[in-house]
């Protein structure tokens, strides 16, 4: 009955949501279910999540690498890199817009009169430096780079180095088969690991469903319907209609064909951890030449922000009218700009979210307090934030690969059409 791997990671997902809400609510605190079961299923979860990391940093180096190699030559190089670079951002701009319009229309937390709560506290009160952040894309330590998973330091490493292979020709054949073997190499491990995703969206379902506590959410309905709403309309209409206009995938093909890596994102919270997911659906099910996704790919996890850039906008918006400190329309241009700095500088972790907003708030004068309200609710939100950035790395990423396909060089080209008829 389930025999597509999305199906049985949607199964995974709610069986272990009703699993979990079952032992929050049918058993005692201190009962064998709700500490020593749910301990069980955090640690398989934590160590699910673990196994998909621990390929990340390979994957994406060997994929930027092995896509730069198979390129007709370094111009298409700075096309393809000039092309997703701007629809990322664009993508970003265009999602703070609609944020903030919506907000503007809702008006979310208006007339709520909160007087605010304690416990809350900042651990940054500062935007990203924007220089700063290209100063640092520059590693002082390549292994260190390496360790730490810092994506920008790596993607940069990966370009240089496949560029300079590129550049050598026919005179490293041998490094050439490397990066390419390699690259295989990482794209079956993700088909290994994947065959256990459903156990571990279960497991990680469950921890969710025996400590979420509903009554969190009750009093700002209204405020967390505004950014599930907006969320949804982005990736499941704006981004499939965008995909169908642009390329030869209809929209409910794209939508259909990027269901399991909605699902793996909306249970991991996290779109580094979603890379093998999000490259597996490109070039297994969409068509991409594993060139483009190897490129685009893991710049999108890393600045490829919708989600995140909706959430915030829409947060800033109801802490401002739910404590009597409305956002003015002076205030609109540094709060998008803001939001856009924020939103690049997120990181693909779960509860990057959540420290943005903590900054955002500061920055514009807003009750610091309202941070434990919204961190009531991150991870709910937050889940479908990362769900939306990773549906919008793949429209992208397809929309630039249909670009390209008349670009690329004819062994490419034979490549890429029998994977379209895969």
């Amino acid at each position: 009955m389930f025999k597509s791997l999305s199906s049985r990671i949607f199964v995974g997902l709610f069986a272990g949501l009703i699993l979990g809400t079952l032992i929050q609510y049918g058993f005692g605190e201190n009962s064998f279910a709700n500490t020593t079961l749910v301990d069980i299923a955090s640690g398989a979860g934590s160590m699910f999540v673990q196994l998909i990391m621990m390929l990340v940093v390979p994957l994406v180096f060997f994929s930027i690498v092995s896509g730069i190699i198979e390129l007709k030559d370094l111009k298409s190089f700075s096309r393809l890199g000039s092309k997703t670079f701007g629809l990322y951002l664009v993508n970003t701009v265009i999602a703070i817009a609609a944020a903030i319009g919506l907000a503007l229309v809702i008006a979310p937390g208006q007339g709520m009169q909160l007087t605010g709560e304690d416990g809350a506290a900042l651990t940054s009160t500062s935007l990203p430096s924007f220089i700063d952040m290209i100063v640092n894309i520059i590693p002082s330590n390549p292994f260190q780079a390496f360790a730490d998973g810092n994506m920008l330091q790596i993607i940069f490493m990966a370009l240089l180095t496949g560029g300079i292979i590129k550049a050598l020709g026919d005179d490293v054949k041998p490094i050439v088969t490397f990066f390419k073997y390699g690259n295989k190499v990482m794209l079956k491990a993700i088909t290994v690991v994947m065959q256990v995703a459903p156990i571990g969206v279960f497991a990680l379902m469950v921890k969710l469903g025996a400590t979420f506590e509903p009554s969190a959410f009750v009093s700002v309905l209204s405020y967390m319907a505004v950014i599930l709403s907006l969320l949804a309309v982005w990736a499941l209409v704006v981004y499939p209609v965008v995909v169908g206009m642009t390329t030869n995938i209809s929209a409910g093909e794209f939508r259909r064909k990027t269901r399991e890596q909605f699902l793996f994102a909306l249970s991991t919270a996290s779109s580094n951890a979603t890379i093998p997911v999000t490259m597996r659906t490109l070039t297994d099910k969409l068509g991409v030449k594993p060139s483009v996704a190897g490129f685009g790919v893991p710049m999108g996890a890393t600045m490829n922000m919708s989600g995140v850039a909706i959430y915030i906008t829409v947060a800033a918006f109801f802490v401002g009218n739910a404590f009597g400190y409305p956002i003015t329309t002076e205030q609109i241009p540094a709060l998008a700009f803001s939001v856009f700095l924020l939103s690049i500088g997120a990181g693909g972790v779960p509860g990057g979210g959540i420290v943005m907003i903590g900054v955002l708030i500061h920055q514009m004068g807003l009750p610091i307090e309202a941070i434990a309200l919204v961190a009531a609710l991150d991870r709910i939100i937050d889940m479908f934030c990362t769900s939306t950035n990773v549906v919008g790395d793949s429209a992208v990423v397809s929309i630039v690969n249909h670009s390209e396909k008349y670009d690329l060089s004819p062994e490419s080209s034979l490549e890429l059409n029998a994977q379209t008829r895969t």
